[in-house]
């Protein structure tokens, strides 16, 4: 048996699939593509995650185009992160190109060009459906977060929710809890800390200066009503293909705290939400994380636990979570464990932190008789990538060095008519981007400030009338006893105007 035809068993024993699965591409032996020697990925296995790595300009953004591409052609729904801004290119068909008829000839597989339906998301000022959550879906642990509190400020904002939630005031916007810290420097401090613990003015401040801060950010946008319904991440088109749901973060590359932590609130509202599936042979959601450290950076242990249970407990409501960043070293190692899913594109190593870091990533692959892992991380070109995933039966697949397929879509951005051509058949517009105030906190501690200062008002006009009757009593008690000096001159006046003469007093 030659080599090749060796190599050729090796991916097929390691990739086929009896069940529903989706192609990535071939298995490549040095630099040659083995035609039909594919590398497949079955359906049942997508909820166990995977990460996508890769330096700048090697091909993830296509790799993660062309994985949203096919779960969506297999009725999949799916959520994608567009930091970059290059994924709206999935609802138009790829113009084609003979490099493209080229790679599909090597593969194995034909080319078919086509689009897919996409919903485009927006959490800013973009064009697009908006995610909105209130504060309260939010919670204190969340907010401290991208308000970057202190752990007495963090304390604060718990009080806060807590008192909230007794007294029935709801928090849906920023104007909301703005609002409830102006209560709490002005009228409500006492009320609060006698009931809860002490609340101090200064840090109380403190934490209103960085709402205003985030206010001016954007961040207000995110908070309110109608609340995103995580349900319509799940629809399927008219003709059976799950929908792309691109949401736009273009405009937020420089708002990490607001990404990440919109994030963490998106996957805990998911795992609330989603019920149990069991084994059903195929997700109910897949979620790619485009630049996944800035969800990681900066992460206090708390969080990072957080985030590390989500993605642990995750998977058993049928979601996927797969987390595309430049180098696996970006994502924590208790989270990079339970990624089922490996894409690696190419590394450089231009320095001695590159060269550790190359040492890292290629350890966390599995050894084969036909790669020096290390050596061909440098050496992967374009669009290609060393690939390992969970077979059916859950085991890890054998590494292949993978001429990935092309994407079937646009590999570019819509135009600004194309967009609106997008946004007008979307059928959540006019659900979600209509604003709602209804009574909130801020309604509500309007009226109960209103109240006390009414109380208050009527306190004060009650003891000046009660001033004044004192006066007034004690002023007329002064009148009736009359001073003996003026007694005796109004005696004195009195006889002198009677008799015209004062007697002499000897």
């Amino acid at each position: 048996m030659s080599q090749t035809e060796a190599f050729f068993n090796y991916i097929n024993d390691g990739y086929s699939c009896k069940e529903e699965f989706l192609t990535l591409g071939a298995g490549m032996l040095g630099e040659e593509t083995v035609t039909n020697a594919l590398v497949n990925i079955p359906l049942k296995t997508l909820n166990r995650h995977g990460l996508i790595a890769g330096a700048t300009g090697t091909g993830k953004t296509k790799t993660l185009q062309v994985l949203a591409e096919n779960m969506s052609d297999k009725g999949i729904p799916v959520l994608l992160m567009d930091v970059k801004g290059d994924l709206s290119g999935l609802a138009q068909p790829s113009s084609g190109h003979p490099k493209i008829d080229e790679r599909h000839e090597k593969i194995g597989i034909p080319f078919d060009a086509q689009k897919f339906p996409v919903e485009i998301l927006s959490i800013s000022d973009q064009d697009g459906v908006r995610l909105r959550a209130t504060v309260s879906e939010f919670g204190p642990v969340l907010l401290s977060r991208i308000l970057d509190l202190t752990e007495t400020q963090s304390g604060i904002v718990a009080i806060i929710f807590k008192y909230c939630d007794d007294n029935k005031l709801p928090l849906l916007d920023l104007k909301d809890f703005k609002k409830i810290l102006q209560f709490i420097i002005a009228e409500g401090k006492a009320e609060i800390s006698a009931e809860y613990g002490r609340i101090s003015t200064s840090s109380t401040g403190a934490i209103l200066r960085k709402i205003v801060e985030i206010e001016q950010q954007g961040g207000a946008l995110f908070f309110g009503e109608k609340s995103f319904e995580v349900d319509d991440l799940t629809r399927v088109s008219e003709d059976g293909k799950g929908v792309i749901s691109v949401l736009r973060l273009t405009d937020i590359q420089d708002k990490p705290k607001l990404f990440s932590t919109f994030m963490l609130q998106l996957l805990a509202e998911v795992y609330e939400t989603f019920p149990e599936q069991g084994d059903s042979g195929r997700p109910e959601l897949i979620i790619f994380i485009d630049e996944a450290h800035l969800v990681f950076d900066e992460a206090s242990k708390a969080l990072l636990s957080q985030i590390e249970s989500i993605v642990k407990l995750i998977r058993s409501k049928g979601i996927g979570l797969y987390f595309v960043t430049q180098n696996p070293k970006d994502v924590p190692e208790d989270v990079l464990a339970q990624l089922g899913m490996k894409v690696q594109h190419a590394l450089r190593a231009f320095t001695a932190k590159d060269r550790k870091a190359l040492k890292l990533a290629a350890e966390n692959y599995p050894d084969s008789e036909y790669y020096d892992t290390k050596t061909a991380l440098t050496q992967l070109g374009i669009g290609e990538a060393f690939v390992t995933v969970l077979n059916e039966k859950g085991i890890p697949t054998p590494l292949a060095r993978t001429m990935l397929r092309a994407p079937m879509s646009r590999m570019d951005v819509l135009t600004e008519k194309e967009i609106q051509e997008v946004l007008d058949n979307s059928s959540l517009i006019d659900k979600y981007n209509k604003s709602i105030d209804r009574e909130s906190a801020y309604e509500l501690l309007n009226e109960k400030i209103e109240s006390i200062n009414k109380e208050k008002s009527e306190k004060a006009k009650l003891e000046e009338e009660e001033k004044i009757n004192k006066k007034r009593t004690s002023s007329s008690r002064r009148s009736t006893r009359q001073n003996p000096v003026v007694k005796v001159l109004t005696s004195a006046t009195f006889i002198r105007a009677v008799f015209g003469i004062l007697k002499k007093v000897i």
